[in-house]
């Protein structure tokens, strides 16, 4: 009997997740937990059954770790290819891919598949990219790596699909102590990173130390280029303190002898709050690097925040719990669509989390940035539903008025099928003096990894991606140049100014030019980017 509309579409809103990988599920997949601490060689185990194996995946939380592990397997004599979302450099003959982990390719089945920092299925706007991963990843073996707060999740998620779980647990290769004072910022030793959560007190700590220690730094808005260039200064011994976000808790493999915590608070995006003992076990993990150092040490840079940190640092972890969330589909969208009459992205996607069931321990579940993009896609009533969808997976920000621009213009190009230019939307400067001034430069960057993300799932309409690959390595290498000298503070800035106009008569004619340097940072306002 011919099901209704309301059949119909009752049975579109009942999913089991697992048979939309049939490939997967073919292959009779056998999982592994790699689990434990940081500095325990779990990824590094993991890595060596992938090199051993005659095909294989490596799925990175992160842009840096694809190339790292991409670098890894060139070393040891494998051939490779690399793909994320803003660079693919492919290799016919090679067997192994190392990849963004959002970029998996569910039709190419391998032997092994390492699946790295599995606790980001939690994230509340990555963890679906974890969870499609671990089910419908099509290799014949699938290692997971992860920490010990994943546990119960792997096992449910196993449960699930009902394949064999392998549990291999690893130990930390060495002691991680926590220290009895709190450390001045007078006192600093070599190999120390010092952790705030801010981009701003990040560049506040710069400013101070700077003065006393030769310094790097890394935080989230930077590049994922200037961010190894940071690290690879302090792991070069060319800076002696690392200042850091937690930027630094995932992947990044650096010689640090002790973490210090300037303060034990956050601004997670909605409030501003204490930092969990998951947080603290994780950043506080990449002190002591086994190698490097015979254990490692923790703690903080003032009395209150040591004496949290200390207690926390002894609490039990906490475990990830179900439901787990998954993102809309293609498939999903064009059904829902179709069911409810709308060409709104926002409605569908609303009307998906509202109303989606899974079998098993999952839930529907909508990314904040794709919802903010779909508003933005949604005022452009000429666009097709698969072009707002795909937009709306566009890596940008909204906090930021250079992506923004850019953004609409890409859009208008895409409805237009208008090929589209890269410009830039600010002319560099001989050097940043202002912290705003950098941050422009910093946004930039992002705009070209807009472009770039375009480029590959659009190319007849954003055709320049060489030209803003090599722009891209021209902005990096002028904040890597920026963040070696002094930056002031925009409070400070007026007064600078001003004292500046004050010594006329010792000014040289390359300085003036620096003073200006405001006035060539303004966007030039082109409906065209």
């Amino acid at each position: 009997m011919k099901e209704n509309w309301q059949e119909q579409l009752q049975t579109l809103l009942n999913c089991d997740l697992k048979t939309l990988y049939p490939l997967a599920r073919s292959l009779n997949r056998k999982l592994e937990f790699y689990v434990g601490p940081t500095n325990s060689g779990k990824t590094y185990n993991a890595m060596q059954k992938l090199k051993e194996a005659n095909s294989g995946l490596y799925l990175a939380p992160l842009r840096l770790l694809a190339l790292e592990g991409y670098e890894d397997l060139k070393e040891s004599k494998i051939k490779a290819s690399l793909i994320t979302g803003e660079e693919q450099m492919l290799d016919e003959e090679a067997a192994h891919v190392c990849s963004t982990i959002e970029m998996l390719d569910f039709d190419l089945d391998v032997d092994v598949a390492v699946i790295d920092e599995v606790q980001m299925l939690e994230d509340p706007d990555r963890g679906w990219a974890w969870v499609n991963a671990i089910i419908g990843c099509p290799a014949k073996k699938v290692i997971m790596t992860g920490s010990v707060n994943a546990l119960d999740a792997i096992k449910k998620i196993a449960s699930y699909l009902g394949e064999e779980l392998e549990i291999v647990k690893h130990q930390r290769k060495n002691e991680l102590k926590v220290l009895p004072k709190w450390t001045p910022l007078e006192k600093l030793e070599d190999g120390t990173a010092l952790i705030a959560f801010s981009r701003s007190d990040v560049l506040k700590l710069k400013q101070k130390l700077q003065k006393k220690y030769s310094v790097s730094v890394i935080y989230g808005n930077l590049s994922p280029e200037v961010r190894r260039d940071e690290a690879k200064r302090f792991r070069e011994k060319k800076s002696q303190i690392l200042i850091a976000t937690d930027a630094i808790a995932m992947g990044l493999n650096l010689p640090i002898k002790t973490i210090l915590f300037t303060t034990d608070e956050k601004f997670d995006g909605k409030s501003r709050r204490k930092i969990t003992v998951n947080e603290i076990v994780q950043i506080a993990g990449r002190a002591g690097r086994y190698g490097h150092f015979e254990a490692g040490y923790l703690g903080a840079t003032r009395r209150d925040v040591l004496a949290y940190i200390s207690k926390e640092f002894e609490s039990p972890i906490r475990t990830i719990k179900p439901p787990f969330k998954v993102k809309i589909n293609n498939n999903q969208l064009e059904a829902l669509s179709s069911h409810i009459k709308t060409n709104s992205l926002t409605k569908i996607l609303k009307f998906f989390a509202d109303n989606m069931i899974f079998s098993g321990p999952f839930v529907a579940s909508n990314i904040s940035s794709m919802l903010e993009a779909a508003k933005i896609v949604d005022t452009r009533f000429n666009l097709k539903l698969e072009d707002k969808y795909l937009l709306a997976q566009a890596p940008i920000t909204t906090k930021s008025n250079i992506i923004l621009q850019a953004y609409e213009a890409y859009i208008a190009s895409v409805i237009k099928k208008r090929v589209c230019h890269y410009k830039p939307s600010i002319t560099l400067p001989k050097k940043a003096i202002t912290q705003k001034d950098l941050l422009l430069v910093e946004d930039e960057v992002k705009k070209i990894s807009l472009y770039l993300w375009l480029s590959y799932k659009l190319p007849d309409i954003f055709p320049d991606h060489d030209k803003a690959y090599i722009l891209r390595n021209s902005f990096n290498s002028f904040i890597e140049k920026s963040l070696r000298g002094n930056l002031l503070e925009e409070d400070n800035s007026k007064k600078f100014f001003h004292e500046r106009k004050q010594k006329n008569n010792a000014t040289t004619r390359t300085e003036k030019k620096e003073i200006s340097v405001k006035k060539s940072y303004k966007p030039r306002g082109r409906k065209t980017i």
